[in-house]
């Protein structure tokens, strides 16, 4: 728990010094949350959105703290304008699970048009990131299970967007990647980014 309060200080800190830093108002309206302090991270979910209204979890995130506060009805605001955001950049798993809340709160739920079925050709993957065909990678980006999901799931388009995102996230959070639950960390981000679910 110290250990939470001690991040939690870190990256208010670095909120306050950067209001503009999305990142890091991202990852304090999460642990704030997990933290069990909705109201707070409402604020700071707030703040993502107005810096920059693309970041489809940042919706999710701030739905769940709306609802845990009892704002019912701005969480169903929030959830719908988020799945519209999400559908909008292809961000297909917080669509799904935005979609899912707005149902269970026995609210509309935003209705698009079926995308036609494509084929995947050689070379191609079908992309879990903007839910459509693209170019496939090359060969893993690492070693490891993590490197597999990505080549299987993720393409090459998609990829090389979140290797910016995975350097903004290093550099604005100052991740050491030599620490472990920094790399932890990084993986989260970039999961989120990709659409790619945790490991179970």
């Amino acid at each position: 728990m110290a250990d939470t309060a001690a991040q939690i200080a870190e990256l208010q800190k670095r909120t306050e010094s950067d209001p503009n830093d999305e990142i890091a108002h991202f990852s304090l309206g999460r642990m704030l949350l997990e933290a069990g302090q909705p109201a707070d991270a409402a604020r700071a979910l707030q703040r993502v959105i107005a810096v920059n209204p693309n970041i489809a979890r940042a919706y999710q995130l701030l739905a769940d703290a709306q609802l845990k506060t009892g704002h019912r009805e701005y969480a169903i605001g929030t959830l719908t304008e988020g799945v519209n955001v999400a559908h909008r950049r292809g961000d297909l798993m917080p669509e799904k699970e935005m979609s899912k809340i707005l149902g269970d709160l026995g609210a509309p739920v935003p209705q698009f048009a079926d995308p036609s079925k494509t084929v995947v050709g050689h070379g191609e993957v079908f992309c879990k990131r903007h839910g459509g065909v693209g170019p496939k990678l090359e060969k893993q980006p690492f070693r490891n299970d993590f490197g597999k999901e990505i080549f299987e799931n993720i393409c090459a388009n998609c990829w090389k967007e979140a290797i910016a995102f995975g350097t903004k996230v290093i550099n604005e959070l100052r991740l050491p990647l030599a620490d472990p639950q920094a790399q932890k960390a990084w993986d989260q981000h970039i999961r989120e980014f990709l659409n790619l679910k945790p490991p179970a």
